[in-house]
């Protein structure tokens, strides 16, 4: 039988969802503009139209829904992530996985919901003044997330992939536990980068955002946000224009919609972009700076026995053992998890070219990958990234690298290593343009000691992009206040990741969600 598709069956019932990259009707003033449909938009939207609020919801990606979802990489790549899935830092050293589709990353991403680590949190309460950033005040809301998403720890047994975690933990007597989802009714397809084509994932495309455009928001997708109008210390509108049907252009029809109050939820580079744009007031020069990535470094691993990655839910385990990282080491803490292995992207990450790679790639059903996501952004050296603006106007994030990064690279790579030849593994090959597949723990400590720790030569990447526009008591250190509005616009809000100070320390959607859900119900409670 097929699934139903909630969003087609909404509009039919006359939801009002238009297409930015068509003529827009004569749209009236809104009480409360949001930029941007995921994590953090997605959950304002459904509070604030729940509260009366007339709503309207720009995303600069097209609509996509189950009926559109066929497990295709190509095609997903393609049409529902920043630049095509090709976006990178600005030396090209680091890829950067971010959605943009209606539903945002929520839509595309891999569904592993933690919440915001206690250490984290004190780092933000203690550091930046943000007073409800502890365990007592924030557990209701990641509770109120969690029953709101579904948020469990996966009741299957995890696929072969995810299970060289526990193994190899096992063996040498290291933690590991089971990774929380945001599913209900999971198919176990394992394709859940590409959209779920069955709505188990509780993303914001069938979750939040259907329940405020029954509650009359407008959503207008296709349509890039240009900048702020900005008069003085308030927004008074957005300038918007139409994308070009392959989303590479915004060059159609130009308009300016109107809002008391405008949220910009566009994520981590977008949204410090947007305020670039605008010329949003920026006394003490901080937009933009502080964007941290959770850097992520891997080791592939080759087994006598099946492990066919691309199957199964893509993060079931992992491990913190490595994670908590004391405020005197010049190290960073690092989570231990698996990707899936969809052949395109394990292609690339294989690395080599021609005959080689092609042998790789023979192996894929036998092979494993580990990542190690870095913890950047809590030693006094660890500034992160600056968002800046390309001639065109589009963002870019200059993204440098420092001495701890590397030490944690190293080491990230030597004991991920063990765990896979713990698991069982016949062989282990960091991602390193210099690097092969060695057959022993002895090995490979040799091959690490001569790998060259350089850009570009490590096989770097990141799904996780936070701050950039990071909140605060102390407006000389903050670009908003710790309620999420602008610390000089007066009706300006940012409701997305990049309002925090560091980054999370863990697969940051439901620390977005939780956050946004408290700050969306105090200004709902303002403006109703």
């Amino acid at each position: 039988m097929p699934v139903p598709d909630i969003f087609r069956q909404g509009m039919r019932r006359g939801w009002q969802v238009y297409d930015g990259s068509q003529p827009l009707p004569a749209l009236p003033r809104f009480d409360v503009i949001i930029i941007g449909s995921g994590a953090g938009g997605g959950t304002a939207a459904e509070i604030l139209a729940l509260a009366g609020l007339r709503i309207a919801i720009i995303e600069e990606g097209s609509l996509k829904t189950s009926s559109d979802f066929h497990n295709d990489e190509i095609k997903a790549y393609t049409e529902m992530y920043q630049e095509g899935a090709l976006r990178t830092t600005k030396d090209g050293s680091i890829s950067i996985l971010q959605g943009r589709t209606v539903g945002g990353t929520t839509t595309v991403n891999w569904t592993s919901s933690f919440r915001t680590p206690a250490s984290t949190l004190a780092v933000w309460e203690n550091d930046f003044g943000i007073d409800y950033a502890n365990t007592q005040a924030m557990t209701p809301w990641f509770e109120q997330i969690e029953q709101r998403l579904n948020v469990q720890r996966w009741g299957m047994a995890p696929n072969a992939n995810n299970d060289v975690i526990r193994l190899g933990c096992e063996q040498l007597g290291w933690g590991w536990d089971i990774i929380p989802r945001n599913v209900t009714g999971c198919w176990n397809l394992g394709y859940c980068g590409t959209g779920c084509p069955v709505n188990a994932k509780q993303s914001m495309l069938v979750t939040t955002l259907p329940t405020a455009l029954e509650n009359h928001a407008v959503l207008i997708h296709s349509m890039r946000a240009e900048k702020l109008e900005i008069r003085g210390d308030k927004v008074e509108g957005v300038h918007v224009r139409g994308m070009n049907a392959s989303l590479t252009l915004s060059d159609g029809a130009r308009s300016l919609l109107l809002a008391d109050h405008v949220i910009c939820a566009g994520g981590s580079i977008n949204t410090p972009a947007l305020l670039l744009r605008s010329r949003a007031p920026d006394p003490y020069q901080l937009l933009g700076s502080r964007t941290f990535l959770h850097p992520v470094c891997m080791t592939a691993a080759q087994f006598e026995r099946a492990i066919d990655g691309f199957y199964g839910a893509p993060q079931s385990v992992y491990s913190d053992h490595f994670n908590e990282t004391p405020a005197n080491q010049e190290r960073l803490g690092y989570k231990l998890e698996v990707p899936p292995m969809q052949p395109s992207v394990v292609a690339a990450l294989l690395g080599s070219w021609g005959n080689e790679n092609w042998l790789r790639m023979q192996q894929l059903g036998q092979t494993n990958i580990m990542l190690a996501l870095m913890r950047d952004g809590f030693l006094p050296d660890c500034a992160g990234g600056q968002v800046e603006l390309r001639s065109n106007g589009d963002a870019t994030l200059d993204y440098p690298f420092h001495l701890a990064m590397w030490r944690t690279v190293r080491e990230a790579l030597w004991h991920m290593g063990q765990i896979q030849f713990a698991a069982g593994a016949t062989k282990v090959m960091p991602l390193h343009t210099s690097a092969d597949y060695v057959s022993s723990p002895q090995a490979l400590a040799k091959l690490l000691d001569q790998l060259a720790y350089e850009p570009l030569r490590v096989r770097l990447s990141s799904a996780h992009v936070m701050g950039g526009c990071r909140m605060g008591s102390d407006p000389k250190n903050s670009v908003t206040r710790p309620d999420g509005r602008h610390q000089q616009l007066q009706n300006c809000w940012v409701f997305d990741g990049s309002i925090f100070p560091t980054s999370v320390g863990a697969n940051p959607q439901l620390s977005i969600y939780a956050f946004v859900a408290k700050l969306a119900t105090d200004l709902s409670r303002q403006l109703a």
